[in-house]
């Protein structure tokens, strides 16, 4: 048993239900495309002139740096301490770490990473990091062609460089931070 439209009533429904498949079905179709395409997502921030970022799953907090107690004579890239859920933890200079860049303006954030060894530290940063997605294929691509600590993705859309921070090889390459913190 079919129906067919008899009122202007029926008729206009019919054009509303047919509207809402089509938009639907291409609804459907650009989710499909965008879950063939995996990300990473990482924590974004400027370090000078430039974008810096690190995983977002190696990051577990972002603090204010006023919270950093100085230690005399220590090391130039070690900043200080600080309290972080029971932990004394060392306050590192990323700049320094990544060989003198320097910042636009004073350091305010600590970020708290993990350091790929299971052991947290903090890094200063000069603003609070956003959230940003990377096309795990231009990631790993990336990746091929470096052999330190940082690697250069290039955006596509945006044509920016993202310089993406390997924390277990800026450790392993960094001496005298191991025995940090």
């Amino acid at each position: 048993m079919t129906s067919t439209p008899r009122g202007p009533e029926e008729v206009q429904d019919q054009e509303v239900r047919t509207l809402l498949d089509e938009r639907a079905n291409r609804l459907r179709g650009r989710s499909d495309n965008t879950t063939d395409e995996s990300v990473l997502m990482v924590a974004e921030f400027p370090l000078g002139e430039e974008r810096y970022a690190i995983p977002l799953d190696s990051l577990r907090a972002a603090l204010p740096l006023r919270l950093v107690t100085p230690v005399p004579l220590s090391q130039p890239h070690v900043i200080g301490v600080l309290r972080y859920q029971g932990q004394v933890l060392a306050a590192l200079s990323l700049a320094a770490l990544l060989g003198g860049h320097g910042w636009r303006q004073d350091p305010a954030v600590l970020l708290v990473v993990e350091r790929g060894d299971g052991e947290l530290c903090a890094l200063d940063c000069e603003a609070i990091p956003r959230p940003l997605s990377m096309p795990t294929t231009a990631v790993e691509a990336a990746r091929a062609q470096s052999e330190g600590p940082v690697t250069q993705v290039l955006m596509s859309g945006s044509r920016q460089v993202i310089h993406l921070i390997d924390l277990p090889r800026l450790f392993a390459s960094t001496s005298g931070t191991r025995n940090v913190g």
